[in-house]
């Protein structure tokens, strides 16, 4: 791939990012997570690992909530903070560059809502670059480490909204547990039709209600893309209308 490809920015109907520098680009997982999300009452909400900013940017596109993107990578906090600048509702975003953990002891506020494509993978092979590394793994950020500051910042009513390898998922959920954070809703993620999931979103809070599941199949057998993500993503990306 060419240089100049690696800096075009990524578009969307609702705003444009770069996300060369960041640790972790834009990718289906967080476009998924991002729109998939509830944001129906939320009027603060905090991005955990925000990267190039995807998250923040689509919750922000999608509500009028003020919020809090938390990046510890410089180069990634740098561009998230350039991309929310250069939005129609930057006024409601701000970019925070801080370790997670650490900013759980000095935040003076609780959340509705907390969103993260945290670092996961816990048990495979270590990627060679260390910021990619630190992206995707749970060496500065652990499961338990994101639910403990969660359970610490969400209001009594917030919401817990993430994704993970779908294998993953099932250790994430018993530590949540220990932090009173229980399961609402889920979307198991098929990469192709008639294979196993090999991805979830997860949407967890203080409070215990029938679990809401359902699939959701990214590509045909053929390849081509499911008639269900071209209406899922038609309203937010270029060329699916």
């Amino acid at each position: 791939m060419s240089k100049k490809s690696d800096t075009r920015p990524f578009h969307l109907k609702q705003f444009s990012l770069f996300h060369h520098q960041s640790s972790m680009k834009v990718g289906t997982d967080a476009l998924l997570l991002g729109i998939w999300t509830d944001v129906d009452g939320a009027t603060r909400i905090l991005d955990v690992g925000t990267g190039c900013g995807i998250l923040a940017l689509l919750t922000a596109a999608r509500s009028n909530a003020l919020v809090d993107a938390v990046e510890l990578d410089e180069l990634s906090f740098k561009e998230a903070t350039e991309n929310f600048s250069n939005t129609a509702f930057r006024k409601r975003l701000y970019t925070i560059h801080d370790d997670f953990n650490h900013f759980v002891t000095v935040a003076d506020q609780k959340y509705d809502l907390i969103i993260s494509n945290p670092p996961f993978f816990i048990n495979d092979m270590r990627a060679r670059e260390k910021k990619r590394n630190d992206a995707r793994h749970g060496d500065r950020l652990n499961y338990k480490g994101l639910c403990q500051g969660t359970s610490a910042l969400l209001n009594n009513d917030g919401r817990l909204c993430l994704v993970l390898p779908y294998e993953e998922s099932k250790i994430f959920i018993q530590i949540a547990q220990n932090y009173n954070l229980h399961v609402n809703r889920q979307l198991l993620i098929v990469p192709k039709r008639g294979l196993p999931p090999n991805r979830i979103n997860l949407e967890l809070s203080f409070n215990t209600h029938a679990l809401q599941s359902e699939a959701f199949v990214i590509r045909e057998t053929d390849g081509t893309f499911t008639h269900q993500y071209i209406q899922f993503f038609k309203d937010f990306l270029i060329g699916f209308d």
